[in-house]
C-alpha cells in the first residue's frame, strides 16, 4: 500500500484528492495549519509551508508527494511570491530531505501567461524552482477547476439564478472537474510521464467561449441567461467594488482582471495528457448540475 504525501489537503481539490486516494487504497500524510478530525489512514502533521521542520515530517516515508498548496488570493506580489515561489522551494527542500524522489507539483494555466498577473508570475516562477530540483517531477497546469465544494464559481452560479452572466471581453477557456483533476494527480503516482507539463482539461476540443459556458451554468440552475460581455476598465471597476465590500474575501480582484480579459484560456492539446495514462469522465453539463445541487443543497445559491 503506497502512500502519498499532501500539501494544501483541506482545500477544495485537496479534500476531493485525498477523498479519491483513500477509496483507491491509499495512505495518506498530509500538512494542516488546524487540527483534523483522527482517521485511520491520514497522518495529519500541522504546519505550514513556511515550516520546513512539519514539511519534512509530512515527507518521510512516502511514496510521492503532491503539492497542491498554493496562494490563489493575494494583496501584492510579495505576497504571491512568498505564498507560491518560497513555499514550493520549502516543499520541494522538504522532499529531498526526507528521501522521496517523485513530486507531482499542481500549477495553474496562468503560468503560461506570467506578465498577465502576479499569480500567474509567481506560478510560472514556483515551476522554475521545480524544474531546476533534482526530483523526478511532473507539473499539471490545470484551467478553471469546478465541482462540489468550489467557492470561487459560487457567483457566477448566483448570477444565472438572475439570468445574468457579466463576463470578461470575448475569448475562450478549458474547464476541468475537480474529481478528474484529483484523477489525473493519483495516476500520476502510479505512473511517470517524465518531466514534463500537462493541460489537463474536460475533453471539449477547443475548449469553451465565454458565452457558451455561462449559458451551460444557466442550465445547471434551470435558467436561461444572458451573457454580457465587458471592457477590462468596467471589469476593473467592478474589481474596486469587490475589494472594498468583501476585502481579503474578494472573487474579483486587480490582479484576476489581468488574466481574465486574455482571450484565450484553452489547455494546449500538445500538452494533454496520454489517453493511457488518464482521460476526463465527467462531463461539464452534469459536473456542472451536480455543482449546483451542491450549493443549494449548503444554502449557497442565495
Amino acid at each position: 500500500m503506497k502512500t502519498i504525501a499532501i500539501t494544501g489537503g483541506t482545500g477544495f481539490v485537496g479534500k476531493r484528492l485525498i477523498a479519491l486516494a483513500l477509496e483507491q487504497g491509499y495512505r495518506i500524510r498530509a500538512l494542516t495549519r488546524r487540527p483534523q478530525p483522527p482517521h485511520d489512514a491520514i497522518a495529519w502533521v500541522q504546519g505550514s509551508l513556511d515550516d520546513t521542520g512539519s514539511l519534512t515530517s509530512v515527507m518521510r516515508g512516502a511514496d510521492a508527494a503532491i503539492h497542491v498548496a498554493g496562494v490563489v488570493n493575494a494583496a501584492t506580489l510579495p505576497d504571491f511570491l512568498h505564498g507560491n515561489v518560497a513555499g514550493t522551494a520549502n516543499t520541494l527542500a522538504a522532499t529531498k530531505a526526507a528521501g522521496v524522489r517523485r513530486f507531482i507539483h499542481v500549477s495553474s494555466l496562468s503560468a503560461r501567461e506570467p506578465l498577465l498577473s502576479h499569480y500567474g508570475q509567481s506560478k510560472r516562477l514556483a515551476e522554475v524552482e521545480v524544474q531546476d530540483s533534482a526530483l523526478d517531477w511532473t507539473i499539471v497546469r490545470p484551467p478553471a477547476i469546478y465541482g462540489p465544494g468550489d467557492l470561487e464559481m459560487r457567483d457566477m452560479f448566483r448570477m444565472a439564478r438572475m439570468g445574468l452572466a457579466l463576463l470578461p471581453p470575448p475569448g475562450k477557456l478549458s474547464v476541468i472537474h475537480v474529481d478528474d483533476l484529483a484523477r489525473l494527480l493519483i495516476a500520476l503516482v502510479e505512473t511517470d510521464p517524465g518531466k514534463i507539463i500537462l493541460d489537463p482539461d474536460d475533453g471539449l476540443p477547443g475548449g469553451w467561449t465565454h458565452g457558451d459556458f455561462a449559458r451551460a451554468i444557466g442550465a445547471a440552475v434551470g435558467r436561461k441567461v444572458l451573457p454580457l460581455p465587458l471592457p477590462k476598465a468596467l471589469l476593473s471597476l467592478a474589481a474596486r467594488a469587490d475589494t472594498a465590500f468583501r476585502g481579503n474575501g474578494a472573487k474579483l480582484t486587480q490582479d484576476r482582471v489581468g488574466y481574465l480579459v486574455h482571450p484565450d484560456w484553452t489547455s494546449d492539446p500538445a500538452h494533454r495528457p496520454d489517453a493511457a495514462l488518464w482521460t476526463p469522465a465527467i462531463a461539464t453539463p452534469a459536473g456542472l448540475a451536480a455543482t449546483a445541487v451542491w450549493y443549494r443543497a449548503n444554502g449557497l445559491l442565495g
